[in-house]
Protein backbone atom coordinates (compact mmCIF):
# COMPACT_ATOMS: atom_id res chain seq x y z
CA UNK A 1 0.00 0.00 0.00
CA UNK A 2 1.17 3.55 -0.47
CA UNK A 3 3.45 5.84 2.27
CA UNK A 4 0.28 8.27 4.05
CA UNK A 5 3.40 9.94 4.32
CA UNK A 6 4.10 10.24 0.52
CA UNK A 7 1.00 12.38 -0.78
CA UNK A 8 -0.14 13.54 -3.71
CA UNK A 9 0.69 16.72 -5.29
CA UNK A 10 -2.45 19.22 -5.56
CA UNK A 11 -3.55 20.66 -8.66
CA UNK A 12 -3.68 24.26 -8.44
CA UNK A 13 -4.41 25.20 -11.74
CA UNK A 14 -8.18 26.39 -11.62
CA UNK A 15 -10.54 25.36 -14.76
CA UNK A 16 -10.48 28.24 -16.19
CA UNK A 17 -6.51 28.36 -16.67
CA UNK A 18 -6.74 24.36 -18.10
CA UNK A 19 -9.53 25.35 -20.74
CA UNK A 20 -7.93 28.37 -22.29
CA UNK A 21 -4.18 26.15 -22.07
CA UNK A 22 -6.19 23.53 -24.37
CA UNK A 23 -7.76 25.56 -26.38
CA UNK A 24 -4.40 27.47 -27.03
CA UNK A 25 -2.69 24.12 -27.84
CA UNK A 26 -5.87 21.94 -29.02
CA UNK A 27 -4.41 23.01 -33.18
CA UNK A 28 -0.68 21.78 -32.18
CA UNK A 29 -1.34 19.12 -29.51
CA UNK A 30 -0.66 15.85 -31.94
CA UNK A 31 2.59 17.15 -33.06
CA UNK A 32 3.34 17.66 -28.67
CA UNK A 33 1.84 14.50 -27.60
CA UNK A 34 0.30 11.99 -29.84
CA UNK A 35 3.61 10.37 -30.78
CA UNK A 36 4.26 9.52 -26.85
CA UNK A 37 0.91 9.19 -25.47
CA UNK A 38 -0.41 7.08 -28.55
CA UNK A 39 1.01 3.66 -28.13
CA UNK A 40 0.00 3.51 -24.61
CA UNK A 41 -3.54 4.75 -25.44
CA UNK A 42 -3.89 2.03 -28.19
CA UNK A 43 -2.99 -0.50 -25.63
CA UNK A 44 -5.14 0.94 -22.89
CA UNK A 45 -8.01 0.30 -25.63
CA UNK A 46 -6.92 -3.41 -26.77
CA UNK A 47 -7.70 -4.19 -22.89
CA UNK A 48 -11.26 -2.47 -22.33
CA UNK A 49 -11.57 -4.30 -25.43
CA UNK A 50 -15.16 -2.21 -26.30
CA UNK A 51 -16.83 -4.62 -28.78
CA UNK A 52 -19.87 -4.03 -30.97
CA UNK A 53 -22.89 -2.43 -30.19
CA UNK A 54 -21.82 -1.07 -26.62
CA UNK A 55 -22.22 1.89 -25.15
CA UNK A 56 -19.07 4.15 -24.14
CA UNK A 57 -18.08 7.49 -22.94
CA UNK A 58 -14.12 9.04 -23.02
CA UNK A 59 -13.59 11.89 -19.97
CA UNK A 60 -11.50 14.31 -21.96
CA UNK A 61 -11.16 12.94 -25.19
CA UNK A 62 -8.58 15.44 -26.18
CA UNK A 63 -8.01 15.43 -30.28
CA UNK A 64 -10.03 12.26 -30.64
CA UNK A 65 -7.80 9.41 -31.67
CA UNK A 66 -9.51 7.56 -28.77
CA UNK A 67 -13.03 8.59 -29.78
CA UNK A 68 -12.07 7.01 -33.30
CA UNK A 69 -11.35 4.07 -32.54
CA UNK A 70 -14.17 2.96 -30.15
CA UNK A 71 -16.26 4.15 -33.03
CA UNK A 72 -15.40 2.52 -35.00
CA UNK A 73 -15.37 -0.78 -32.79
CA UNK A 74 -18.99 0.14 -31.47
CA UNK A 75 -19.82 -0.40 -34.65
CA UNK A 76 -23.40 0.90 -36.38
CA UNK A 77 -25.47 -0.42 -33.74
CA UNK A 78 -23.31 1.11 -31.12
CA UNK A 79 -22.72 4.98 -29.30
CA UNK A 80 -19.76 6.81 -28.32
CA UNK A 81 -19.92 9.91 -26.10
CA UNK A 82 -17.09 11.85 -24.88
CA UNK A 83 -16.95 14.88 -22.56
CA UNK A 84 -14.09 17.17 -22.75
CA UNK A 85 -13.77 20.83 -21.11
CA UNK A 86 -11.81 22.47 -24.25
CA UNK A 87 -14.05 23.92 -27.30
CA UNK A 88 -11.18 23.70 -29.14
CA UNK A 89 -10.55 20.29 -28.64
CA UNK A 90 -14.29 19.54 -29.45
CA UNK A 91 -13.51 21.03 -32.50
CA UNK A 92 -10.58 19.18 -33.55
CA UNK A 93 -12.39 15.90 -32.48
CA UNK A 94 -15.13 16.61 -34.78
CA UNK A 95 -12.98 16.99 -37.73
CA UNK A 96 -11.26 14.11 -36.93
CA UNK A 97 -14.43 12.24 -36.68
CA UNK A 98 -16.25 13.49 -39.38
CA UNK A 99 -13.31 12.73 -42.07
CA UNK A 100 -13.00 9.55 -40.79
CA UNK A 101 -17.18 9.23 -41.49
CA UNK A 102 -17.71 7.96 -37.75
CA UNK A 103 -19.23 11.30 -36.44
CA UNK A 104 -22.84 10.09 -36.63
CA UNK A 105 -21.71 7.25 -33.96
CA UNK A 106 -20.38 9.78 -31.49
CA UNK A 107 -22.41 12.66 -29.07
CA UNK A 108 -19.94 15.15 -27.71
CA UNK A 109 -19.92 17.51 -24.63
CA UNK A 110 -18.15 20.49 -23.72
CA UNK A 111 -18.16 21.04 -19.72
CA UNK A 112 -16.89 19.98 -16.64
CA UNK A 113 -16.97 16.29 -15.46
CA UNK A 114 -17.79 16.57 -12.13
CA UNK A 115 -20.65 15.70 -12.05
CA UNK A 116 -20.84 14.01 -15.25
CA UNK A 117 -24.17 14.69 -17.37
CA UNK A 118 -25.24 11.09 -17.82
CA UNK A 119 -27.85 8.95 -16.47
CA UNK A 120 -26.83 6.46 -13.94
CA UNK A 121 -26.40 2.78 -15.10
CA UNK A 122 -26.03 3.90 -18.49
CA UNK A 123 -22.55 2.68 -20.14
CA UNK A 124 -20.57 -0.41 -21.03
CA UNK A 125 -17.38 1.13 -20.56
CA UNK A 126 -15.63 4.44 -19.45
CA UNK A 127 -12.15 5.31 -20.70
CA UNK A 128 -9.61 7.55 -19.61
CA UNK A 129 -6.21 8.19 -20.99
CA UNK A 130 -4.27 10.57 -19.08
CA UNK A 131 -6.66 12.23 -17.97
CA UNK A 132 -7.54 11.30 -14.36
CA UNK A 133 -3.57 13.08 -12.64
CA UNK A 134 -5.58 16.09 -14.13
CA UNK A 135 -8.09 16.68 -11.40
CA UNK A 136 -7.33 17.85 -8.44
CA UNK A 137 -6.54 15.31 -4.91
CA UNK A 138 -10.36 15.65 -3.77
CA UNK A 139 -11.96 15.49 -6.79
CA UNK A 140 -10.34 12.22 -7.67
CA UNK A 141 -12.50 10.16 -5.45
CA UNK A 142 -15.49 12.44 -7.16
CA UNK A 143 -14.86 11.60 -10.48
CA UNK A 144 -14.42 8.04 -9.99
CA UNK A 145 -17.26 8.08 -8.07
CA UNK A 146 -19.17 9.31 -10.87
CA UNK A 147 -17.70 7.09 -12.95
CA UNK A 148 -18.90 4.34 -11.09
CA UNK A 149 -22.49 5.38 -11.08
CA UNK A 150 -22.65 5.73 -15.01
CA UNK A 151 -21.44 2.37 -15.41
CA UNK A 152 -23.58 -0.61 -15.56
CA UNK A 153 -22.92 -3.51 -13.20
CA UNK A 154 -19.92 -5.42 -14.70
CA UNK A 155 -19.05 -2.31 -16.43
CA UNK A 156 -15.49 -1.68 -17.18
CA UNK A 157 -13.27 1.10 -16.74
CA UNK A 158 -10.17 1.67 -18.49
CA UNK A 159 -7.20 4.27 -17.29
CA UNK A 160 -3.85 5.04 -18.15
CA UNK A 161 -1.87 7.43 -15.74
CA UNK A 162 1.47 8.43 -14.28
CA UNK A 163 1.89 6.63 -11.35
CA UNK A 164 3.52 7.98 -8.14
CA UNK A 165 6.34 5.54 -6.85
CA UNK A 166 6.90 4.54 -2.69
CA UNK A 167 10.83 5.51 -3.90
CA UNK A 168 10.65 8.18 -6.76
CA UNK A 169 13.55 7.98 -9.56
CA UNK A 170 15.00 11.42 -10.63
CA UNK A 171 12.85 11.86 -13.14
CA UNK A 172 9.93 11.74 -11.08
CA UNK A 173 11.19 13.95 -7.99
CA UNK A 174 11.94 16.60 -11.05
CA UNK A 175 8.50 16.63 -12.69
CA UNK A 176 7.22 17.18 -8.80
CA UNK A 177 8.97 20.14 -8.29
CA UNK A 178 8.24 21.21 -12.05
CA UNK A 179 4.68 20.91 -11.06
CA UNK A 180 4.80 22.75 -7.94
CA UNK A 181 6.53 25.26 -9.22
CA UNK A 182 5.32 25.91 -12.67
CA UNK A 183 1.22 24.44 -12.22
CA UNK A 184 0.23 26.46 -15.22
CA UNK A 185 2.75 24.18 -17.22
CA UNK A 186 3.48 20.66 -15.50
CA UNK A 187 -0.46 20.56 -14.83
CA UNK A 188 -0.55 16.84 -14.05
CA UNK A 189 1.27 14.79 -11.43
CA UNK A 190 2.06 11.05 -10.41
CA UNK A 191 -0.78 9.45 -8.53
CA UNK A 192 -2.10 6.19 -6.70
CA UNK A 193 -3.97 4.86 -9.39
CA UNK A 194 -4.64 1.13 -8.53
CA UNK A 195 -5.43 2.56 -5.08
CA UNK A 196 -7.91 5.63 -6.49
CA UNK A 197 -9.74 2.92 -8.11
CA UNK A 198 -10.21 0.27 -5.68
CA UNK A 199 -11.45 2.90 -2.85
CA UNK A 200 -14.06 3.68 -5.63
CA UNK A 201 -15.49 0.50 -5.69
CA UNK A 202 -14.17 -0.73 -8.63
CA UNK A 203 -12.54 -4.64 -9.02
CA UNK A 204 -8.68 -4.22 -11.01
CA UNK A 205 -9.03 -6.85 -13.15
CA UNK A 206 -5.46 -5.84 -15.02
CA UNK A 207 -2.81 -3.56 -14.72
CA UNK A 208 -0.07 -2.85 -16.81
CA UNK A 209 3.36 -0.72 -16.07
CA UNK A 210 4.42 2.14 -18.78
CA UNK A 211 7.00 4.57 -18.57
CA UNK A 212 7.23 8.32 -20.42
CA UNK A 213 10.90 10.28 -20.31
CA UNK A 214 11.75 8.23 -16.95
CA UNK A 215 8.37 8.78 -15.71
CA UNK A 216 6.54 5.56 -14.60
CA UNK A 217 2.54 5.02 -15.94
CA UNK A 218 -0.15 2.52 -15.44
CA UNK A 219 -2.39 1.33 -17.22
CA UNK A 220 -5.59 -0.03 -14.95
CA UNK A 221 -8.37 -2.21 -16.17
CA UNK A 222 -11.36 -2.20 -13.15
CA UNK A 223 -14.83 -3.48 -12.98
CA UNK A 224 -17.86 -2.35 -11.17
Amino acid sequence: MPDENKPISRVTRSGDDAKASYNRLSKWYDLMSNWYEGKHRTAALEKLAVQEGETVLEIGFGTGHGLQAMAQAVGGTGKVYGIDISEGMQAVATSRLKTAGLLNRVELTCGDAIPLPYESDHFDAVFMSFVLELFDTPEIPEILGECHRVLRKSGRLGVVALSKSERPGLAERLYEWAHRAFPRFADCRPIYVQQALSEAGFHIQEVAAISMWGLKGEIVLGVK
